[in-house]
């Protein structure tokens, strides 16, 4: 009897978490994703976090739902609408009134945008709002093949006093043309809250592991070991230095702490395993740390100031420094006091001038001042490297002067 009732509770579960598109963008945690709802702003806004990562370095992904003064909500970069999640909104909805506004701040974003469609049809009475210049790849598909509802998804316009809710939010676009593509970010502020939200251009990284990594730790357990021969041991410890290192390696692709092994030496390895079990990829572990990996960490996160993505600074914003600039400025301009990002850690107490300063990497080749808070310079080396790649190969084109 107990069995049975169990098998129904696991079941029960399963439904609550499962999102069956998962093949559209294959990353983990596949078919089966939990969500944290959290309260930002007492009674104003609340953070929705689910997971999302290859070879379990898996970092959190938000949605943002604020409450509207004139009643109801608005969702900013929707996630996958579970049953888990879309209960909670509906929770939200009972008190303060329906879904208005769905904006889907980013173009390039497809971890973001493939959610906008089936989170959409979950409220068939919201407005759906766009960044401009929406791009696909391989081929340019039409937003409505894309899952998007046709007759209510327009792109946002220019002047944020067109939006109906302009009352209550301003909002700035950066749109940066890279050619192949573009490159978007809406920030988009809450002037009762004193909140800005952005999508991908701030982090800030916490040391501790964020609750939706720590439901289901495997992932931290698994990076916590300095290479496949050690044992999975589930300890706050490694569940910590797990997720520092999943930070590095979400960030840099290739940390300059990490050792690639040679393939003879991986297969030695492997043979040696202590976990040879699928989920532990068969034992295969083609790295192994150096000791003075923390060193990296410690950099990184720079005691959780926030911080441009290295990966934006070198392949994305660079294309357009002048541009990116003005929307810092622009952005500047509001009266916030903390960031809400889509990734790592949120809320980030944070001001204008911290916002700002975030950005100095953009001045710093022509006007030789140094960056306030530097990265380790041997960190972007893979980056760099991997820029160089797709120049030569004429996928990317050499990062604009700032005039």
């Amino acid at each position: 009897m107990k069995r049975h009732k169990y098998s129904l509770h696991s079941l029960h579960q399963a439904r609550d978490w499962s999102w069956p598109f998962w093949p559209l963008v294959p990353l983990y945690p596949h078919g089966k994703r939990r969500t944290v709802c959290r309260e930002m702003v007492e009674d104003w806004i609340w953070s929705f976090d689910q997971l999302q990562g290859l070879l379990y370095a898996v970092v959190p992904i938000r949605m943002t739902v604020i409450r509207l003064e004139a009643g109801g909500l608005l969702i900013y970069a929707p996630i996958a609408p579970t049953r888990e999640c879309i209960r909670e909104v509906e929770a939200l909805v009972a008190e303060y009134g329906p879904v208005k506004y769905i904006i889907l701040p980013t173009s390039s974003g497809l971890e973001h945008k493939v959610f906008v469609g089936p989170f959409a049809r979950q409220f068939p009475q919201a407005q759906v709002y766009v960044a401009p210049h929406q791009w696909s790849y391989p081929v340019n598909l039409p937003l409505s093949w894309l899952g998007f509802p046709a007759k209510r998804t327009q792109e946002l316009p220019e002047d944020n006093h067109q939006v109906p809710f302009a009352d209550e939010f301003d909002y700035a676009v950066l749109d940066i043309n890279l050619g192949r593509g573009s490159f978007a970010e809406v920030a988009l502020f809450h002037r009762r809250s004193h909140t800005l939200l952005l999508t991908d251009s701030i982090l800030s990284i916490s040391e501790e592991p964020p609750a939706i990594v720590q439901l289901e730790p495997y992932p931290l357990l698994f990076h916590a070991r300095d290479s496949a021969l050690e044992p999975i041991v589930d300890t706050p410890e490694n569940r910590r230095k797990g997720w520092q290192r999943i930070a590095l390696f979400a960030t840099y692709f290739r940390p300059s702490a990490v050792e690639r092994l040679s393939l003879k030496q991986a297969l030695q390895n492997l043979l040696q395993a202590h976990d040879r079990s699928l989920k532990a990829y068969l034992g295969f572990m083609p790295w192994r740390w150096q000791e003075n990996w923390q060193q990296s960490f410690e950099a990184l996160r720079g005691q959780g100031r926030p911080f441009v993505a290295p990966i934006l600074q070198i392949l994305i914003l660079v294309q357009a420094p002048q541009q990116v600039l003005e929307w810092c400025d622009r952005v500047a301009q509001w009266d916030f006091h903390q960031i809400i990002p889509c990734h790592f850690d949120a809320p980030i107490a944070a001001t204008s001038k911290e916002f700002r300063q975030a950005f100095a990497f953009l001045q710093q080749a022509s006007d030789g001042h140094s960056q306030p808070f530097p990265l380790a310079e041997q960190d972007f080396a893979f980056l760099k490297a991997l820029e160089a790649t797709l120049i030569r190969y004429g996928i990317a084109t050499p990062a604009k002067p700032k005039k």
